[in-house]
């Protein structure tokens, strides 16, 4: 048996090692996270090989993650990021570009986006110096409408870019569809949603670009790391060259001449024949993601129909347990949809007799993590507060979701024994104050 055989062989061995010394759950001590990682040997081995390898930047396991990923979420073209705030910074200003000419979005243009939710959807509009125009949320589904979007397209609106909540697709067909009739670009914001299905489509595939995220918390990781995907070649590139410093080569890490006359072009004001690996389109970053991330990507991808089974039950046991508790709003899925659930949402009812404030310490009290509804309504954060933005008709249920939303964790490393505490603790604070 060669040494590195001999390695993994141990690496397996520790982990099973490790997993035996695991305690069992023990309610009020054992603490419930609302989110986390799940992993296993073959992800701890595939890591440690990777290092065996010494594999510590973008290679074969990047762009073989890149290709199955996109199989698997049924698109042509994947590019694998640092970070899912990342994806979606590429997503948005590859709509920015030059070679789009006059289908690109130029700054003052508008984008329709939701004021409850996380700021990496919004923050690369303003960053690349468009207009956030948000738009309200409903109850229960915390999800915009198409309605709500029709009615905030104005005459500078040039693209949507909009999350599923939590998991839960919005209305994504329909958008697509009121995109396409105004000449707008979509954006779906898919990162708490890997395996989640619209009218029995993966969501994920309805915009012209898409993006996942692979932190600890999302359907799979990669540690730290994320994901463009397109069908739309134009766009692919794009991404591309803005991930990779903004240049015009196309060649793989360690590769060179592909397209055989690599000093052959004439662009700009450069010389004819210049280095096409320094020839630089667009002002970009170094966005990429490493082997070593993508070696656990690999490992993760082949669990992702688990991981999605788990939070569905999970999910559905919650609900059915809190079934008719008084003074809560418990969530539904939108119509037609079948989510992969990021977390279970809750919201009090305005004549709850308690304030979000008591049930989260009670639950934390007993070791169960709470999240809010991330930052709630944005348009009040100090961020933007100085910033420009329009506001479609009112946000009155973002405010509410501000004031009176939080969830609890449905991930996988959630057990059936965890998510009863659960309902029990909800429905013990609630006979407090019966």
């Amino acid at each position: 048996m060669d040494t590195k055989t001999q390695i993994l062989e141990l690496v397996r061995k520790y982990d099973q090692e490790s997993s035996q010394r695991t305690s069992p759950f023990q309610p009020g001590i054992t603490p419930i996270l609302p989110s986390g990682a799940v992993l296993n040997e073959d992800d701890r081995m595939a890591l440690v090989e990777a290092a065996l390898e010494m594999r510590i930047a973008a290679g074969v396991s990047a762009r073989r993650f890149e290709r199955l990923l996109a199989r698997t979420l049924n698109t042509r073209k994947a590019h694998f990021t640092n970070s899912g705030s990342s994806a979606n910074l590429l997503a948005l200003a590859s709509l920015t570009s030059p070679q789009l000419g006059d289908a690109r979005l130029r700054p003052g243009d508008e984008v329709i986006t939701v004021a409850a939710g996380f700021p990496t959807t919004v923050n690369p509009i303003v960053q690349n110096g468009l207009t956030p125009v948000f738009v309200d949320i409903e109850l229960g589904t915390y999800n915009t409408t198409v309605e709500r979007i029709a009615a905030a397209i104005g005459p500078r609106t040039r693209a949507i870019m909009i999350a599923h909540a939590l998991g839960n697709p919005y209305q994504v067909q329909e958008v697509a569809e009121l995109a396409a009739s105004h000449d707008l670009y979509l954006v779906e914001d898919n990162c708490d949603a890997v395996g989640s299905t619209y009218k029995g489509r993966l969501t994920g595939g309805f915009g012209d670009l898409s993006t996942v995220s692979f932190y600890p918390a999302h359907h799979i990781t990669t540690g730290e790391g994320g994901c463009v995907l397109t069908d739309n070649l134009v766009l692919a590139r794009i991404v591309e060259s803005l991930r990779d410093w903004g240049r015009d080569c196309w060649c793989e890490p360690g590769e060179s001449d592909t397209c055989h006359k690599r000093f052959s072009y004439q662009l700009g004001n450069l010389p004819y024949g210049y280095d096409h690996k320094y020839i630089f389109s667009h002002v970009g970053y170094n966005l990429k993601a490493g082997d070593m991330q993508a070696a656990l990507g690999l490992s993760q991808l082949t669990r992702v129909m688990e991981f999605g089974a788990a939070r569905r039950e999970n999910w559905r046991r919650l609900r059915e347990g809190l079934d008719g508790l008084p003074w809560f709003l418990l969530p539904s899925a939108t119509p037609d949809s079948d989510p992969s659930w990021f977390g279970f949402v809750l919201t009090l009812t305005e004549d709850a007799p308690f304030g979000r404030k008591d049930v989260v310490e009670f639950l934390e009290s007993r070791k169960i993590g709470t999240r809010l509804l991330f930052a709630g309504n944005l348009a009040r954060h100090p961020a933007y507060l100085d910033r420009p933005y329009r506001i479609s008709e009112d946000l009155a249920n973002s405010d509410i979701v501000t004031d009176r939303t939080f969830w609890v964790g449905v991930y996988p490393g959630i057990t059936q024994e965890m998510t009863d505490y659960m309902t029990e603790s909800l429905r013990e604070f609630v006979r407090l104050y019966r």
